[in-house]
């Protein structure tokens, strides 16, 4: 799969990270030119975790974005639909991992404090119906984020960044992943991912309360903060 403008398969898509798993983390950390280490620590401070909540972790890959939240003391599950990843991630990291898909999550209902998910939104199949999902095992007055690639604010660098993912990125990859080709597909779906606003509407409309965003590096990347609402008396 290499057109983002494509319907997303399920299996294709956990095939290509599958494919990319093993430098995966490695290839990231160039792309971003470093700044994928700055955005996950902007994560973990948004969660706000305790020691003792249950926190999940979606597509977690490797479990790079789990394990700062294990070493806060919180009991994390990286939860990820490629096998690739977990496998990878499970030999270098001492967490519970899960198979799962973010439309289908294999938990129950209110499991969770918080759940997090960081540059895995955009290649969910069906966006609603896994905020919809992460409703509802979270209980309420549970908390979101969403660490996802967003619209740059500053219309200049919004052109210099665009022609960089889609010129730029390609080649580097070809240096550094093991799957390059994925990472074509990975740039057109940044590109084609909707900016702020948007994002918080879906978010809002899936039923989340007290949605709030802020931008990272001029809005390369955006923090989605959202709680899930105590119910109705």
């Amino acid at each position: 799969m290499t057109r983002a403008d494509l319907d997303k398969q399920p299996s294709e898509v956990a095939a290509m990270f599958d494919a990319v798993a093993r430098r995966y983390d490695v290839t990231n950390d160039v792309l971003s030119l470093g700044q994928d280490r700055r955005w996950r620590r902007a994560v973990v401070r948004a969660l706000d975790v305790r020691p003792g909540e249950r926190v999940l972790d979606l597509a977690a890959g490797t479990g790079t974005s789990s394990a700062p939240l294990a070493a806060l003391g919180a009991h994390v599950v990286a939860c990820d639909f490629s096998l690739g990843m977990l496998r990878a991630g499970a030999a270098r990291r001492a967490l519970p991992f899960a198979a799962g898909d973010a439309t289908r999550l294999p938990f129950a209902d209110g499991a969770f404090d918080a759940v997090t998910i960081s540059f895995g939104l955009r290649n969910v199949t069906d966006t609603a119906a896994a905020l919809r999902e992460m409703l509802r095992v979270v209980r309420p007055g549970g908390r979101l984020v969403v660490c996802e690639f967003s619209a740059p604010t500053w219309r200049p660098f919004r052109t210099v960044y665009t022609e960089y993912l889609m010129r730029a990125l390609p080649p580097v990859a070809r240096r550094t992943s093991s799957n390059p080709e994925a990472y074509v597909y990975l740039a057109e779906s940044i590109r084609a991912w909707p900016d702020q606003r948007a994002l918080a509407e879906r978010i809002t409309a899936a039923g989340w309360g007290d949605v709030a965003w802020r931008d990272l590096t001029g809005g390369v990347v955006a923090l989605h903060r959202a709680v899930r609402p105590a119910p109705a008396a």
